[in-house]
This record gives structure tokens, sequence and C-alpha cells, in this order.
């Protein structure tokens, strides 16, 4: 298959590119029917003749290039609907009825507040264009009016709000919230991509408007994306702070498999300048070795590293709800637990060259214990919870 995407250079253009050259190259085998061999990227400075070629050979075409924000608003029309055009008839030329997909916009609606909107007229003429030509030469016609995306790659201080932000955020930049409390409809990159790798593949979803909601319908006119995140720009805002603060608080984010905030949080990180993607953190040293706490969780505890020094025994106490994973990944040690009130201890060798971890029982007071008489033992240890000083449910006493 030869798939041909126009505005290869933009923000979705170069995440769709990427990953079809990782169907193509073998690194993504998550789409098994899909064949891809040759993949056109086409883009404002590409010469004429390679849209030729294009046209010519594509199974698929991916139309993204457009106009957003022009010096001279004559120039929507002339972008959108003008270069539409142009597409169309080169694969009239060649006689080429492949599938097509356009990327139109909300404003297409020219409802509410895109009312009038020159750029929204410019999209509606492009949705009208490649309807009439899916009528005319019984081409399978994809049109998606997209709302607000994000993720990464996203021109920041251009027409995303969200990675403005992030970019400003991330470069400890200010930014303007008018109103903590507008709304936004958002369409992450990666569910972006994700549909559009399903339109390949004949899967794609099919819906009619209602005003400017989509509606799903199986027969339905126009193409969505199936998820989205309606936010309002406070509670993004209040997002990007808390990631911009980790390497001050070590709390890493709820970053829940599907949620909003797990997609910010990994496209706030693709704005992190080079210095702030590295931190430093706090090691407590003493005689003993030292232990370093390296993240915590809003959810889920703490994780630290613990270095023990030749001979040296760590821990000797116990905890009523708190519990430890303990994984020593260089090293060899002992780790001992016995239960209150009795005599038995449980005994569990360990070593960096096979590692395990073991969990601390509650109610089993336990040690740590460095058996080598030269080489420091290095322990990473999960806790599932935050220590707190005002409790910290440890109590001395030896295995």
């Amino acid at each position: 298959m030869d798939i041909l995407v126009t505005g290869a250079k933009g923000f979705v253009g170069k995440n769709l590119c990427a990953s079809l050259k990782n169907i193509r190259d073998g690194k993504d085998r998550t789409h098994p029917g899909l064949h891809i061999e040759g993949i056109y990227e086409y883009d404002i400075d590409s010469p004429h003749g390679l849209l030729e070629e294009a046209c010519g050979k594509a199974d698929f075409v991916f139309n993204l290039a457009g106009v957003n924000r022009p010096k001279d608003p004559e120039e929507f029309m002339k972008g959108n609907f003008g270069f539409a055009s142009t597409l169309l008839d080169t694969l009239k030329t060649h006689d080429n009825t492949c599938p097509i997909m356009i990327s139109s916009s909300i404003q297409a609606t020219l409802q509410g507040r895109f009312e009038g909107s020159e750029y929204g007229k410019s999209k509606k003429a492009g949705e009208e264009l490649m309807f009439a030509y899916g009528a005319q030469t019984g081409a399978k016609v994809l049109v998606y009016r997209f709302s607000n995306l994000f993720g990464k790659w996203c021109r920041p201080n251009y027409n995303s709000v969200v990675a403005t932000f992030c970019n400003n955020i991330a470069n400890d930049l200010p930014i303007q919230v008018n109103d903590p409390k507008t709304e936004l409809d958002l369409v992450y990159i990666d569910d972006l991509v994700a549909e559009m790798l399903a339109a390949l593949e004949g899967k794609e979803h099919r819906c009619e408007f209602e005003g400017m909601e989509p509606r799903p319908a199986d027969d339905g006119k126009y193409c969505f994306v199936p998820v989205s995140h309606h936010v309002t720009l406070g509670e993004i805002a209040d997002l990007l702070h808390q990631f911009r603060s980790q390497s001050e608080t070590l709390e890493v984010p709820a970053t829940k498999s599907g949620t909003f905030g797990k997609k910010l949080y990994s496209t706030f990180l693709s704005y992190l300048p080079k210095d702030k993607a590295a931190y430093s953190l706090k090691a407590n040293i003493d005689q003993r070795g030292s232990f370093t706490e390296l993240f915590h969780f809003s959810e889920g505890g703490q994780v630290s590293l613990n270095i023990s020094k030749p001979g040296i025994t760590k821990g000797q106490h116990w905890h009523n709800t708190k519990v430890e994973a303990f994984v020593v990944v260089k090293g060899h040690g002992l780790i001992e637990q016995r239960k209150l009130g009795t005599d038995e201890i449980l005994t569990y060798e360990v070593s960096g060259d096979r590692p395990e971890a073991v969990l601390t029982l509650p109610g089993y007071t336990h040690n740590l214990i460095n058996l080598s008489d030269t080489e420091d033992m290095v322990t990473v240890i999960w806790c599932n919870e935050v220590f707190d000083s005002e409790k910290p449910d440890t109590f001395g006493e030896k295995v």
C-alpha cells in the first residue's frame, strides 16, 4: 500500500508519518492487516512533481494540508479550498479514485462563536468540494472535523492553547488565563492517529453533527475521533503547574491509562528544556550508607534508593499498616522478618544477580543486612504510603 500525506511537516502530519513508518518498518506490529510500502510526504515546499507521482500511485490519501493563521484572511480560501482543488484535480488526471481523508475543522459548522469565521468558510468549502468529488468519482471520502488538538510536536504560540501553556510553564514563562471556567473539547494526538490508522483499515467512526457535537451514526456523512476530553482552562493550568513542580515535590502525577492527565503529562514533558529534564535528588547520608527518595505518588506511595555499606544492618523496626517491597539490584544481602511476640524468623537471601521483590509484613519487625565485606548493597524500596513525620508508623525493635 502506498500512502500520500499532505501537510506532512505539520503537527498531525509528523505524528501520522512517524506511525506509518513504524508500521512499514515492522516496529509496530499492532496492525497486522496493514502492509505499507511507500509513504509520500508532501508539504508546501515540496516539488509539484512529488504530488504528481504520489497521486498516480497512492492507495490512500491523508489531506492534512491547510492554512491556519495567514496574514491576509483571503489566504484561508486559497490555502484550504485552493489546494484541495489542486489535489483532487491531480488525482482525476491519474484516474485515481482511492479513498481520501480530509482534515476539516469544527469551525466549518459556522455556528456559535464560529459564525462568520473566514477559516470556517474555507474549511466548509473544502468539505463540499470533497463530497462533490466523491459523488462524481465514486471515491470513498472521509471528512473529519477536528476541534482542539494537543500532543507532542505541536507548535506553541500558534493555534493551540495547550501547546502554548505547556511550552511557557515548562520554560518558566507566564501564561494568561482570562476565564478559568472556559471549556475546551480536546483530542489527543495519539487518539487521532489511532483513528486515522483505523480509517486506513476501513474501520473509521462515522457521525452526523448536531450543531457542533458529533453524534455517532454508522452511515454518517462525517467522521470523528471517538475519544475526546472536556476540560476547562483552569484545570489545564492547574495540572501543568503540578507537573512543573515535580522536581521540587518529587510527586509523580496520577497517570491512569486513558485519562486526560496522563496525556497532558506526556505532552508537557515533550516541551521541557534540556536542563529541566534532569534534576537533583537529596541523599540522606550517614556512616551506614544513604537513603534517597526518588519520587512519590498522589496514590501509591513512594519509591526510594537505599545504599548499605559492607556489613551494615538497616531497619530493625516494624509497621502496623505500612508495607514495603525491597528489591536488591546490586550486592548480596539478607532480609529477616520476625512476627512480634514469637521467635520464628523468616529469612530471604537476596542478590542483584537474581532480582526479586521481598514484601515486609505488617506486624513483623524486619531488617536488611549487607552480607558483603567489601561491596555496597543497592536496594530499590517501594512503600505503599508517603512518609509522614507526624505519623511515621515505624517502631524500633530488633529482629
